[in-house]
């Protein structure tokens, strides 16, 4: 019997990713498929897509194959690529582990992206400021360091416009790219707490195809237990390590 075949819109709900991430794929050769119709549309089959999903973690779209080691967080080794959550309630935790680890990348001159807005962008730019060979207005300057949030009130819009932002950071070689996001300020780009959370799911789907190292931040006076209780499932690198790292 033959395989069933998918359209777009049933491989980006298959991989977990927008119907945009499936089109760029295929458009670039990576992701194998097949034109049928007079309108020659696009069809996968799931052998392919699950080939896809399960192809060695050193290799990412945008050339970026051979990228460096683990990355250091709070003495932590959390490999490439890598998705972990802390749990923070007050300020000072919440810049502990985060600073350091965007100084670090900016030292590297890696991409790092910042998701935080009002007071809490100002936290941490002012303790970046201190932080020894960082030269924040050149990383500002030069977008190295990309600071705010990110349109779309949905999964999908938001999956796609890191899918942008690592093709644009991408294109220009191998590189790690780093990135902290405060879940306080995030939940406020989606239409509800329960939408954040399915991103999220998505989103450790959608990262193991590229050299990132994501640290997403709770603050736990933010969120309910539940909220809590999401999240730990969303980032099951956790229990690789102690969790105690990541509680501050």
């Amino acid at each position: 019997m033959s395989e069933k075949l998918l359209n777009t819109s049933e491989a980006a709900l298959f991989l977990r990713v927008s119907e945009a991430s499936i089109r760029r794929w295929s458009d670039a050769g990576q992701l194998p498929g097949r034109r049928v119709g007079g309108r020659r549309e696009r069809r996968f089959s799931e052998s392919d897509l699950v080939r896809f999903l399960n192809r060695g973690e050193s290799t990412h779209p945008g050339g970026s194959q051979g990228a460096a080691g683990p990355i250091n967080l709070g003495g932590v080794r959390v490999p490439i690529p890598g998705h972990v959550a802390t749990f923070h309630s007050g300020d000072p935790g919440a810049l502990r582990l985060t600073v350091p680890f965007l100084a670090d990348g900016l030292r590297a001159e890696q991409p790092c992206f910042l998701v935080a807005t009002y007071g809490m962008l100002e936290g941490y730019l002012d303790a970046l400021r201190t932080e020894p060979g960082v030269d924040l207005k050149s990383a500002v300057e030069s977008r190295r360091l990309v600071t705010g949030g990110f349109d779309g009130r949905s999964t999908a819009e938001a999956l796609d416009h890191w899918e942008r932002y690592f093709a644009q950071v991408l294109a220009d070689g191998p590189t790690v790219i780093r990135i902290v996001g405060e879940m306080a300020s995030e939940r406020k780009m989606f239409s509800s707490d329960a939408e954040m959370m399915r991103y999220e799911e998505a989103f450790e789907v959608m990262i193991r195809r590229y050299p990132v190292v994501v640290v997403c931040q709770y603050d736990v006076r933010e969120f309910d237990g539940l909220t809590i209780l999401k999240a730990l499932k969303t980032h099951p690198d956790l229990f690789d390590f102690r969790l105690g790292a990541f509680l501050r």
